[in-house]
């Protein structure tokens, strides 16, 4: 699943193109089931929230922001598996 490490390195890069980048990533599980539909919307709102926090400078969110993207992926990862 090497699409999950280039996520990460997304989630660690931040930014409105890393969300973009994500979702074209998953778009190839979306359908799949309606849970692992739902876990991938959560995760990209999660990274929007990161992109969104990054651009407004608010660097004392910005670990939790990562860390819930991580976590919501890791849900994405656990359905698929």
């Amino acid at each position: 699943m090497d699409c999950f490490n280039t996520i990460e390195a997304l989630i660690e890069a931040g930014g409105a193109s890393a969300v973009a980048e994500a979702r074209a990533l998953l778009s190839q599980f979306k359908g799949s089931s309606q849970a692992l539909s739902d876990a991938v919307d959560e995760f990209l709102l999660e990274l929007m929230t990161l992109a969104f926090l990054l651009e407004a400078g608010r660097e004392a969110f910005h670990h939790s922001a990562r860390r819930s993207a991580r976590i919501r992926l890791s849900r994405v990862k656990l359905l698929l598996s």
